[in-house]
């Protein structure tokens, strides 16, 4: 089985369209995931939620959609996300806002787990260039070989054979997993890539037969999404993130 794996869409619906006609031109994709932040810094949340819902992707919680729910959490949040969670709800309808807020913290699928900040279940932690020691208490705290977090915006890899725990670099391509490790993986961002690759949107193909991960990266109409984000109000960063 093939499954697509997005992440920190971040209402970029231009970007999302990309990936969604990339899954369909495979055609071999089974089931769809989000890894949360579906919504926020971008100017189309309610077009990217419906598209999502109309694939039946399987989501889970991001911490912008947390910030919907969670007023306590939304303070914590500097101004430009404040600001641009605020807008977001102006653009969302009702029945989207819900949908958003009541997705679960983790997903168990396909013999893999599926969480939006850093395994087991946490929404709002960063992985960002964990020691060995780290990693080894990450893996013992959940039980499968395959994870896949998304929050940082960039690519990772972290990898146990059961003996070790280290970090590998990630490209755009294909690779074979060893099926006698246990990987937590990152595949970028669709709509908001901080890789210091490209500005292409970034998701992932993973083939839970043969275990290979393949990481896509499509172009899409950048200056469109700016020029919403512009119209709309969003703050400048937001945009310049993009370009």
């Amino acid at each position: 089985m093939i499954i697509a794996i997005l992440s920190d869409i971040h209402a970029n619906y231009q970007a999302l369209q990309a990936v969604l006609a990339d899954i369909d031109n495979h055609g071999r994709v089974e089931t769809i995931y989000t890894l949360g932040d579906n919504i926020g810094y971008g100017p189309q949340p309610e077009e990217v939620v419906r598209a999502l819902r109309a694939r039946r992707a399987r989501c889970v919680l991001g911490n912008h959609e947390l910030a919907l729910r969670s007023a306590a959490y939304f303070r914590r949040l500097n101004f430009v996300v404040q600001h641009s969670l605020e807008l977001t709800r102006t653009l969302m309808s009702p029945d989207s806002l819900a949908f958003s807020a009541a997705l679960p913290a983790f997903r168990i699928e396909q013999g893999c787990r599926f969480v939006h900040g850093c395994p087991p279940e946490s929404i709002t932690l960063y992985l960002h260039n964990p020691s060995a020691t780290r990693l080894e208490r990450l893996f013992a705290a959940y039980p499968e070989h395959y994870c896949f977090y998304g929050h940082t915006h960039a690519f990772g890899r972290h990898v146990s054979d059961g003996l070790t725990c280290w970090s590998e670099p990630v490209e755009i391509g294909r690779s074979r997993l060893n099926d006698r490790w246990r990987y937590i993986n990152n595949v970028g961002s669709v709509g908001q890539p901080r890789d210091h690759k490209n500005n292409m949107a970034k998701y992932g193909l993973f083939d839970t037969s043969d275990h290979s991960l393949e990481i896509r990266a499509l172009p899409y109409d950048v200056e469109k999404t700016v020029a919403l984000l512009k119209k709309l109000g969003f703050h400048g960063t937001n945009a310049s993130r993009l370009l």
